[in-house]
C-alpha cells in the first residue's frame, strides 16, 4: 500500500512537471505569434503611411510642374527698338528654354502616370504592374525623371544668368520681365525635382524589401 502511494505521488509529480513544460511551450508559442502579428501590423501601417506620403509628393510635383509649365509657356516680351519698330521675344527663341520645356512636359506626363498608379495602390492595396515590376519601375523611373528635371531647372536658371546681362548691357534689351518669369519657371521646376527626388527615396527604400 505504501509502495502504491509512493508510486502515485511520483506519477503526479511527473505529470505536474510535464504539464508545466507544456504550459511554458504554449506561452512561448502565443508570445511568438503575438510578436509576429504585431510586426506584420506595424509593417502594414508603415507601408500604408509610405504610400500616402508618396501620393502627397506626387501631388506636390504635379502642382509645381503644372505651374512651371504655365509660366514658361506664357513667357513672352515685346521689344521696342529705337526706330519705333517692335519685335516679340518668346521662350521658343531660346533653344535652352525649349529643352527646359521638354523636361517639364516629360516630368509632368510621368507624374500624372505615377499619381494614377499611386491612387490605385492606396485604394486597392496592390500595384497595377504584377510582381516586382512596379517596384523596379518606380526605382529606376524616379531616378531618371528626377535627374531630367534637375537638368531642366539648371538649364533655365543658367540661361537667365548668362544671357540676361549680355542682352541688357551690350545689346540694350533689358527683358527683365521675361527673364524674371524664366527664373520663376525654373525655380518651380527645381521644386518639382526636389519632391520627385524625395519620392525616389521611398522607392529605393521599398525595393530591397520586395525584390
Amino acid at each position: 500500500m505504501a509502495k502504491s502511494t509512493t508510486t502515485c505521488f511520483l506519477n503526479l509529480g511527473t505529470d505536474h512537471h510535464h504539464h508545466h513544460h507544456i504550459y511554458r511551450l504554449y506561452i512561448w508559442l502565443g508570445f511568438g505569434i503575438y510578436m509576429q502579428l504585431k510586426m506584420e501590423t506595424s509593417e502594414a501601417t508603415n507601408t500604408r503611411g509610405s504610400r500616402t506620403v508618396v501620393l502627397i509628393l506626387r501631388f506636390l510635383t504635379f502642382v509645381f510642374l503644372f505651374s512651371s509649365l504655365i509660366v514658361l509657356a506664357t513667357n513672352t516680351a515685346t521689344v521696342q527698338f529705337q526706330d519705333g519698330t517692335q519685335a516679340k521675344f518668346k521662350f521658343q527663341d531660346v533653344y535652352t528654354l525649349r529643352y527646359m520645356l521638354a523636361t517639364i512636359v516629360i516630368g509632368f506626363a510621368y507624374n500624372l502616370l505615377q499619381m494614377a498608379m499611386s491612387i490605385y495602390h492606396v485604394i486597392k492595396g496592390n500595384h497595377l504592374l504584377s510582381g516586382d515590376a512596379a517596384y523596379l519601375f518606380d526605382f529606376y523611373a524616379d531616378k531618371v525623371i528626377s535627374y531630367l528635371l534637375a537638368t531642366g531647372a539648371a538649364a533655365g536658371l543658367g540661361v537667365s544668368k548668362d544671357i540676361h546681362p549680355i542682352l541688357k548691357e551690350i545689346v540694350g534689351l533689358p527683358l527683365d520681365s521675361f527673364f524674371a518669369k524664366t527664373n520663376a519657371s525654373a525655380s518651380l521646376l527645381l521644386l518639382g525635382f526636389v519632391t520627385t527626388a524625395i519620392a525616389s527615396v521611398f522607392s529605393s527604400y521599398s525595393l530591397p524589401k520586395k525584390v
